[in-house]
């Protein structure tokens, strides 16, 4: 390993030395980030550990994130569930994400705040993760309160690979990636495709998806140019969430549905631009993203006849970059390394819309809004050794946000003139942001942060007058809520066997965002506090086997409600994930994973709860010559434990006109399945 110095010093913040991140890169959680990290709940995962991990779905990458639960509520064409720190994320809210510098948090979406659908990305070309809990890093800005993951995708490839995958419930996919030299730099391409028609009992989920990764890289005098293109496109059927009542008569089973002609279909075609020179770093980006979704969380509560299914419609285009310069020197024998960057982002949503839907027929609108929201953010960041065994890392940033409105509904379904919904907001914060790292060891050091984030709110309810239901006037809510977070934690590293973590975290929120069953999407609550702790062990026995475990607890609650009805539903108290590798020169290898969450309150008061849940995923596999056989055991134990689980009101169609009942509703985690792959390296 190498591990570079300054005038004698200590590596400072990561960003500080860009060529040392490229190898931790290779290294990911066997390298010593001891001297280099700005908290204990920061960490860099590598392609390896990706590649030996079984996981069901794309988004399960997050996983890789300590105390991260990832799970799903309806089909796989849709983003998956998030859970951190105390957050039910929804799809994505508190918690930003990037690949290849590009945001994936979408803003004043069609389905909810912050969504974030992550299956554009082909695992196996994922180079690096480097996910950063809590708001103390200065270049993240929106949706920043829980923390962030930057997601790199590879350039260039040791080897080329084609894999075929085949499993049970008609899965099928295939891969081929490789890269080459071409006009004088380097060329990266992979093609993925996937079916799948899933275990439910009464759809086939008929998942349709493609992706397609093609990248430019040329390599500069101390750094690079790169152009990448990315490209998806997926359809599917959903099995969304059920009432618990439905099961308990026998109207349907746990693989069942009420409405079976939810889905959806969406794209994502992105252009990034990125360049690096000596301090420079500039990037740029223009995606072009589209969604319609078909669901129907209350059946028939609302309408009797019909139904309430309903459409969410999402086109937009999305432009943006970011430009940073870092320029370190040496004052008073410190070694000091300050950067600046600014960053700028335009949402042009043509529509975002509401449609109500009987078997994905529109029957009238009851929202429809063109937005266009835009933001941009300066920041600067300073790194500054004050002894050998002291270093802060201190940033301030400032964000300006402009929301524009414009209604093309009209009269909606419901009568409702929704013209004066229209208009324009602005908001701007300023954020401050530092850490204190001590090196009590060369292998144990500590740290204190803390940090100001924030979350962006829905434009359209920046602006609202009256509700769409009914005409009723309607409170706008902030544009921009702020968070609060601090931490305190510990790392130790020792000779490449050893890496563990300690981190206590306090967060604070000033509104919170909620799931709302009835719309599908979320809504502003109250403020909140959370706090908790969260452990990392990884330990590498010999060079063929090595044990992870990672636990999380939190502790979640409303500060401005009575004790009695404080409790922030969906909020996980324990995680727990464990997982034994084994990598053999032989060429067998294989690797165990159970993930286990706790149960939840559902709602305020606490008296109802989830149950807990419990994943096994098993891989084995073997190596010889260019060749890879490998099996992947799903839920091993054919657990039937729920992957997410609401309280709120339904109607089914044999239930009273006019009664709506108060149940559970809830996605089983998917059957015990076997996934059989051969893979070609080329």
């Amino acid at each position: 390993m190498i591990k570079r110095r300054l005038a004698g010093l200590l590596l400072l913040s990561p960003w500080c030395f860009a060529s040392e991140i490229e190898q931790v890169a290779v290294e990911g959680r066997t390298y010593n980030l001891v001297g280099i990290a700005v908290s204990a709940s920061e960490g860099v995962v590598g392609q390896g550990e990706i590649a030996l991990r079984p996981s069901l779905r794309t988004g399960d990458i997050l996983e890789l994130v300590p105390g991260m639960v990832v799970t799903q509520h309806s089909g796989s064409g849709k983003a998956n569930q998030y859970f951190l720190r105390g957050f039910n994320l929804d799809h994505g809210t508190d918690f930003a994400n990037f690949v290849d510098g590009m945001p994936v948090n979408m803003r004043s979406h069609g389905h909810g705040q912050g969504y974030t659908d992550l299956n554009f990305l082909i695992p196996e070309s994922v180079r690096k993760i480097n996910y950063r809990k809590g708001a103390y890093y200065s270049d993240v800005g929106d949706f920043s309160g829980a923390g962030s993951a930057h997601i790199e995708t590879a350039s260039i490839l040791d080897d080329g690979l084609l894999s075929i995958t085949a499993g049970e419930n008609a899965f099928y996919r295939g891969l081929l990636m490789n890269s080459f030299d071409f006009a004088g730099g380097e060329t990266l391409f992979a093609i993925e495709g996937k079916r799948y028609d899933g275990p439910w009992s009464d759809i086939k989920e008929d998942l349709n998806k493609t992706n397609v990764l093609l990248k430019q890289h040329f390599a500069l005098e101390a750094g690079h140019l790169q152009l990448s293109l990315m490209a998806y496109d997926n359809r599917w059927n959903s099995a969304d969430q059920i009432p618990l009542r439905a099961v308990e008569q026998g109207i349907i089973d746990e693989l069942g549905s009420i409405d079976d002609t939810a889905g959806g279909k969406t794209s994502r075609y992105s252009l990034n631009v990125d360049w690096r020179q000596g301090g420079w770093h500039s990037s740029a980006y223009l995606i072009d993203y589209s969604l319609n979704l078909w669901s129907n969380f209350t059946y028939f509560l609302e309408d009797e006849n019909s139904g309430d299914q309903f459409e969410q419609v999402d086109n937009r285009k999305i432009w943006g970059g970011q430009l940073s310069y870092q320029f370190d020197k040496s004052v008073a024998g410190r070694a000091v390394s300050n950067r600046f960057g600014i960053d700028l982002r335009v949402d042009d949503i043509s529509e975002v819309a509401l449609y109500q839907t009987q078997a994905r027929q529109r029957l009238g609108v009851s929202r429809r809004d063109a937005i266009e929201e835009s933001s941009v953010g300066v920041y600067w960041e300073n790194c500054s050794q004050w002894s050998p065994r002291l270093r802060s890392v201190l940033g301030a940033r400032y964000d300006g946000f402009d929301f524009s409105v414009s209604d093309k509904a009209g009269i909606n379904r419901n009568g409702v003139d929704l013209s004066v919904n229209s208009g324009d907001a602005s908001d701007g914060l300023f954020s401050l942001k530092g850490s204190a790292i001590f090196n009590f060891t060369e292998h144990f050091e500590g740290y204190v942060s803390a940090g100001q984030g924030f979350h962006s709110n829905d434009a359209r309810g920046t602006v609202i007058k009256v509700d769409p239901t009914d005409g009723n006037p309607s409170s706008a809510v902030d544009p921009l809520v702020r968070s609060l977070g601090y931490e305190m934690g510990v790392r130790w590293f020792r000779e490449s066997k050893l890496n563990a973590s300690l981190a206590f975290w306090y967060l604070t929120l000033d509104s919170e965002l909620l799931f709302v069953g009835d719309a599908g999407n979320s809504e502003a609550s109250g403020e909140s506090r959370r706090q908790g702790l969260e452990t990392t062990v990884y330990y590498h026995f010999n060079e063929h086997w090595s044990l992870d475990v990672e636990y999380a607890y939190s502790d979640a609650e409303f500060t401005e409600a009575p004790s009695h009805s404080n409790q922030i539903p969906g909020a996980i108290k324990h995680v727990l994930q464990a997982g034994l590798r084994a990598d053999f020169p032989g060429g067998w290898f294989g690797s165990l994973r159970q993930r286990y969450f706790g149960e939840r309150p559902l709602v305020e008061d606490g008296s109802v709860t989830s149950d807990t849940s419990s994943i096994w995923n098993l891989r084995v596999g073997y190596r010889f010559n260019d060749w890879v056989v490998r099996g992947d055991l799903l839920n091993l134990s054919d657990s039937n434990d729920h992957d997410i689980d609401y309280f709120y009101a339904s109607r089914l169609s044999s239930e009273p006109s006019g009664v709506a009942s108060e149940d559970i509703h809830y996605h089983v985690i998917e059957p015990r399945t076997l996934r059989l792959s051969v893979e070609r390296r080329l």
